[in-house]
């Protein structure tokens, strides 16, 4: 389990790594294209590293927003603090801000950029489906989320995937409105044209793939994290199972923050299902369960 662990955060950093090449690689494409103005490409890497920034000191706050949550104290829901409070004295880590969403989905996601400024949020659904010993299992898996810094890692990744999303769809207008147009060069204006056109079809389409290739391996490195604190794999089995058999779409679902929820908010097509954020539950469910056989 443990090398699982350790290869799981190496996958993710080599992933990573490959997402910013794939950005500076369409700033170099885009400077080339326009005749070597390397400006350019100066101007979308800086573009993309700012929003990346951004996106990384405030994005907590705007997912709890989209999501629609509100923070909740001890005596407003003393059942989630204490099973929460337990694990924190456990782990030794610092107790987060707790948020419920009042929703009928059962879900639950952690976010923030350290442990020390993290928050995790629940759905009402999830109060009423789950014991005690399942949603420590989830609550867990949360807290697993922040001690192994996911909740940065996701940030960054959200950071990046919608900075691929605008920076395609400059490029897009750039091939419109810019390069060979200005200079009356035809062949050049249709090249950047087909350029900008496959970039806006297949940018967002590679970053919904890093996405989703990150998520999954967190959720596994997750769940394995929650077995260990718990040294109850089987709960979170049992919570898992009780998802995959009472899961049902959020009232506010938002594909930009789906890869925060320890469950599937949305409802995926076939071609969705592709670009899932998350692993089929039957096998996060197996994975637990060999896990309990180990202990």
């Amino acid at each position: 389990m443990y090398s699982a662990i350790a290869r799981n955060k190496r996958n993710t950093w080599f992933i990573l790594i490959a997402f910013i090449l794939l950005i500076a690689g369409v700033g170099v494409l885009a400077g080339w294209l326009m005749g070597n103005n390397w400006w350019v490409t100066g101007f979308i890497l800086l573009f993309a590293a700012g929003y990346a920034t951004f996106q990384y000191f405030f994005a907590d706050r705007e997912a709890i927003a989209m999501a629609g949550a509100f923070e909740v104290s001890q005596a407003d829901a003393p059942r989630y603090y204490r099973l929460v409070e337990n694990l924190c004295i456990t782990t030794g880590t610092p107790m987060p801000k707790l948020y419920v969403v009042e929703d009928a989905a059962p879900n639950a996601f952690a976010t923030g950029r350290t442990p020390e400024q993290a928050s995790i949020t629940v759905t009402t659904g999830l109060f009423e489906l789950m014991t005690d010993r399942e949603l420590e299992g989830v609550l867990g898996h949360e807290l697993g989320h922040i001690r192994n810094y996911d909740i940065r890692v996701s940030l960054i990744v959200f950071g990046l995937v919608v900075a691929i999303g605008i920076l395609a769809d400059m490029l897009l207008r750039f091939a419109f409105f810019g390069g060979g147009r200005r200079s009356g060069n035809s062949q050049a204006q249709l090249i950047f044209l087909i350029f900008g056109i496959v970039a806006a079809i297949v940018a967002p389409l590679l970053a919904g793939a890093v996405q989703a290739a990150i998520s999954r391996q967190r959720e596994y490195l997750a769940d394995a994290t929650s077995a260990m604190t718990t040294r109850d794999p089987d709960g979170l089995a049992s919570a898992l199972g009780k998802l995959q058999e009472h899961g049902q779409p959020l009232k506010r679902p938002n594909t930009s923050m789906a890869h925060l929820w320890i469950a599937d908010p949305l409802r995926p097509n076939a071609l969705e299902r592709l670009f899932s954020t998350h692993p089929p539950l039957a096998d996060r469910i197996e994975r637990l369960h060999k896990i309990g056989g180990e202990f």
